[in-house]
């Protein structure tokens, strides 16, 4: 016996954008991030620009990328585009995610250019929010993608024009890395696009804390815990209560680890590192991609519980 799937209006489950959508957006955001394929952090709510605020302020996990959200609970209209635009030139965002329950087919069009016009990391993406139920359930809430970067035009366009050899390799040692990382570990990230870049991180759970995944300079491979909750005395003292752990932490990972509080820096790392490099041949990237994933999973597993009882 199957039952009937209706539509909500938004606003029976959140009566005010600001004071009830926003705050369960934030909270929520990995359903978001799951439909982007991206791993986002929210960082901000209500972040200012000039005298404005954008309702949500955050970053995608794998490039670094500084990501601006702004919601509505009404159909798309000119005023939120001229928000948005305003928003993202001034926090300097690569990655732009407006949301409302209905695009109108201009507004589509507009994120469709803008897509199609700009560089190849600029991202926009349009999504409608919905809320369904099946007969008498709880309400549900969907997200569906109605505007994103067309990244086959993109990186025909340009990318294989300003791209290194280098930075190609990177690029398909870290989508390589992802497909085996969700095989061997579902559900540790959702995140799709990768980047010409020397690092990949993934979120750790709870936001300003990452797993990564590093080529240094020296010829060596890290796996590591990231801290970064913007602040560096926060820092410092997350990076401190987990150190108290120490021989806990490195019996659990059969491990001795690098302990880097990185005084100079804002940010700290505790890592883990194997010598490699990129420019070694197909078998000796694989041998490298399955000790990243194991020791991100291994991280994971021993470094969970821990940095959400910070």
């Amino acid at each position: 016996m199957l039952g009937t799937l209706k539509e909500l209006d938004p606003r029976t489950v959140w009566k005010n954008e600001a004071r009830d959508f926003t705050p369960w957006l934030a909270e929520h955001i990995d359903l978001l991030a799951q439909e982007l394929g991206l791993d986002l952090e929210i960082t901000e709510s209500e972040g200012a620009v000039g005298p404005f605020a954008v309702d949500l302020v955050g970053r995608d996990l794998g490039s670094g990328q500084i990501v601006v959200i702004e919601n509505q609970l009404a159909p798309t209209d000119h005023s939120h585009l001229g928000q948005l635009l305003t928003y993202a030139a001034g926090r300097g965002a690569k990655i732009v995610v407006w949301i409302s329950p209905q695009f109108r087919e201009e507004h589509r069009q507009a994120l469709d250019w803008l897509n199609e016009s700009t560089d190849e990391d600029q991202s926009f993406f349009g999504v409608e929010i919905k809320v369904v139920r099946i007969d008498d359930s709880r309400p549900a809430p969907m997200f569906n993608v109605v505007a994103q970067p067309n990244e086959w035009q993109k990186t025909a366009g340009r990318v294989r024009n300003t791209v290194t050899e280098r930075g190609e390799a990177y690029r398909a040692f870290w989508a390589d890395y992802l497909d085996k990382l969700k095989e061997r570990a579902p559900g540790l990230t959702k995140a799709k696009k990768t980047y010409p870049q020397n690092w990949y991180h993934i979120g750790a759970g709870r936001s300003g804390f990452s797993y990564g995944v590093a080529f240094s300079s020296n010829n060596q491979v890290r796996v590591e815990l990231y801290i970064d909750l913007g602040d560096k005395e926060q820092n410092k003292e997350a990076f401190d209560q987990l150190y108290d752990q120490k021989q806990g932490i490195e019996q659990e990972l059969k491990e001795e680890l690098s302990w880097e509080r990185l005084d100079n820096a804002r940010a700290s790392r505790i890592a883990v590192y194997t010598p490699g490099t990129i420019e070694a041949g197909e078998q000796e990237l694989a041998t490298l991609r399955d000790w990243a994933i194991a020791n991100v999973t291994k991280f994971a597993a021993v470094f969970g519980e821990r940095i959400q009882n910070l």
